[in-house]
């Protein structure tokens, strides 16, 4: 089959040649149709995957997330059908039997895997798992109710679509920090303010539209503690700081200001809940590229310098 892979850490994705997977008991083995783009896929190609400690196998097919149609089921009981549309997130990112970026991906039944209902378009699927259940959990961690005020750092990407659309379908207040000119965009999407950090400083732009700051920060863009610390001064005392970098221990967060590292905990029950959004037009796919399978290594390129808007989609 064919398969976008890398030989060794940090070395070049590439299209590869690799043998055609067999499912385990329990497992279905999945015909990839779509796959969807996330920062992890790069950052576990680069030695710094945030999925846990795996064992890594070369050549490492690169993705996690798919939608596609079982093509085969392995022995003993199992809730799928061959033929049936699935989309999901697969649990050993990056390892074994793992990697969505290319034709055929094995995948335990029980794990966050789920039918694709009618009226969803399965590219749509693809671009659901990751950055939408993380959006979704990222919301009950945070603990919303509606009517408080959100500031979001990278809120043009996948998670930050999803995210603003979510939490403002509760009242909250979306202030969605971008680069670029995304203001309609984010509008369209539910943001009651968005502020190019491009054009102007974080701080100023947030104190005129919140003077007594923030209910709460989620940090999507943040590499280091004390970046994460600089977006999360203007939180109001009580708030809450959330990163999903992996940050939060040693930033120097203002005072009563509780840090939280975000970890994604995939399940199938979320994304029945997600799909059910998106058929029902109440949740919106942002697909920014649709790609074929070869150019997946320019496609995580550019995500990695920061140049994508929405979901990458890649065609298999």
């Amino acid at each position: 089959m064919r398969a976008i892979a890398v030989g060794a850490f940090r070395a070049d994705p590439a299209l590869v040649e690799m043998p055609k997977p067999e499912p385990d008991a329990g497992e279905v083995r999945v015909r990839i149709e779509y796959a969807a783009l996330n920062p992890s896929d790069w950052q576990a190609a680069q030695g710094s995957p945030d999925d846990g400690p795996a064992p890594r196998v070369f050549p490492m097919v690169i993705g996690v997330d798919f939608a596609g149609r079982v093509d085969m089921i392995g022995s003993g009981e199992n809730r799928f059908r061959v033929g049936d549309q699935v989309f999901g997130r697969v649990p050993r990112a990056n390892a074994a039997g793992g990697g969505t970026y290319c034709d055929y991906v094995c995948v335990p039944q029980d794990s966050a895997i789920t039918a694709v209902p009618p009226g969803l378009p399965l590219r749509a699927a693809a671009a659901l798992p990751s950055a939408g259940m993380a959006a979704a959990q990222i919301l009950e961690t945070a603990v919303f109710r509606g009517h408080e005020s959100l500031l979001v750092i990278g809120a043009a990407g996948g998670v930050g679509s999803y995210l603003t659309q979510l939490a403002s379908a509760r009242d909250v207040r979306v202030i969605a920090a971008v680069r670029g000119d995304d203001h309609r965009r984010m509008t369209e999407l539910g943001a009651a303010v968005t502020i190019d950090i491009t054009d102007r400083p974080l701080g100023a732009a947030v104190r005129e539209s919140c003077p007594d700051g923030v209910d709460a920060l989620v940090d999507l863009a943040s590499a280091t503690p004390g970046s994460f610390a600089a977006h999360a001064a203007p939180v109001r005392p009580g708030g809450i700081a959330l990163t999903t970098r992996g940050v939060a221990a040693g930033a120097a967060l203002p005072a009563d200001v509780t840090g939280i590292d975000f970890r994604l905990e995939p399940t199938p029950v979320l994304l029945d809940v997600l799909a059910a959004g998106a058929v029902d037009a109440v949740l919106r796919v942002p697909i920014d590229i649709e790609l074929p399978l070869e150019k997946a290594p320019q496609a995580l390129d550019r995500n990695r310098t920061g140049g994508a808007r929405g979901k990458t989609v890649i065609v298999l």
